[in-house]
């Protein structure tokens, strides 16, 4: 039962962590409207697949990050350099104009969002810090096996919370034209605006 539980937590924290519109969710419908959802659905499986080594690395290391901050402020300088090239990447792709025919082939899907969610700086510090207050009400153990059981939950609450959005993507391009045609733009503001709330956190 106790791993069930830890299974069902590693889930739900990932699911609704990542519940609100963020770049890699929005990239994955993105993928789904531009290219296709199976390429989407691959796109989603690499994101999920990084989720399980950050979850690991938050709770096995739980002490070690707490008494050595300065590293999340190392990873947030590396992080603000690349949520800015994305946001140009993103920008030049929306303002370049395009004859659509059939869909369109792009890079390893899966790589691409592996790398996106391996920029992803607050997964770990946001493991870290839920995995910590629900020990402390003594809903989790902080132990092998059952810490690997919550990162294999979080793994598969984040490939579900990313399918869901890829299958919305339908309801995207029928009653959303808007955000279809402007996903680029949107990506690329989103991802500008990472890198200053970043920074912002980095001089304060």
């Amino acid at each position: 039962m106790e791993y069930l539980q830890h299974l069902v937590y590693g889930f739900l924290m990932a699911f609704f962590g990542l519940i609100a519109p963020g770049m890699l969710n929005m990239t994955a419908v993105r993928t789904a409207i531009e290219v296709s959802r199976v390429e989407a659905l691959k796109f989603s499986i690499g994101a999920a697949s990084i989720v399980f080594p950050q979850a690991l690395i938050a709770l096995v290391f739980a002490n070690y990050f707490v008494e050595h901050p300065a590293i999340f402020s190392k990873l947030r300088i590396l992080a603000v350099l690349v949520f800015f090239v994305l946001a140009m990447v993103f920008f030049m792709q929306a303002t370049r104009k395009i004859a659509y025919k059939g869909k369109r082939k792009r890079g390893n899907q899966y790589l691409l969002g592996g790398f996106m969610s391996l920029m992803n700086m607050m997964a770990i510090p946001f493991y870290l810090g839920l995995s910590t207050y629900f020990e402390s009400k003594g809903y989790l153990i902080m132990e092998i096996p059952f810490i690997l059981v919550f990162v294999t939950g979080a793994s598969l609450g984040a490939f579900s919370l990313f399918t869901v959005y890829v299958q919305f993507s339908k309801v995207i391009i029928a009653r959303a034209q808007f955000i279809a045609k402007n996903i680029n733009y949107i990506l690329s503001v989103l991802f500008f605006i990472l890198a200053i709330v970043t920074l912002i956190k980095i001089l304060t």
